[in-house]
């Protein structure tokens, strides 16, 4: 069981990029999908989720309007698309796997089983 994070980078404000996390030895479909980020200094935190089987997404509010995850069953993926990238926004961005479906513990770091290794992404002019 593997997830692969990637497509972070260097990005101007306003800026927009497309994360990908792959996974590999199990169907995404039938697992909840996080995604979380860590900046310098501050804790892991949760941004949006996929939740399993009927897929329906999740965001924190700092996400809602700007990012948007979705999944391709064919390529067993599921994207983190952002768009009007803050330099706040600036962090290590990570994809998780777990089984939890109700909002409050898909947001908890501590639910998921397996973690993709990060990609980073760095907003800045």
């Amino acid at each position: 069981v593997q997830l692969q994070a990637s497509g972070g980078g260097l990005v101007q404000p306003g800026g927009s990029l497309r994360l990908s996390c792959a996974a590999s030895g199990f169907t995404l479909t039938y697992t909840t999908i996080g995604w979380f980020r860590q900046a310098p200094g501050k804790e892991r935190e949760w941004i949006a989720g996929l939740r399993r089987n009927d897929g329906r997404p999740y965001y924190t509010d700092s996400a809602k309007g700007r990012f948007t995850i979705s999944r391709d069953t064919a390529k067993n993926t599921v994207y983190l698309q952002m768009n009007g990238l803050k330099p706040e926004d600036t962090a290590v961005y990570y994809c998780a796997s777990g089984e939890r479906t109700i909002l409050s513990s898909m947001r908890m770091v501590s639910e998921y089983d397996f973690w993709g290794q990060g990609t980073e992404v760095t907003v800045s002019s």
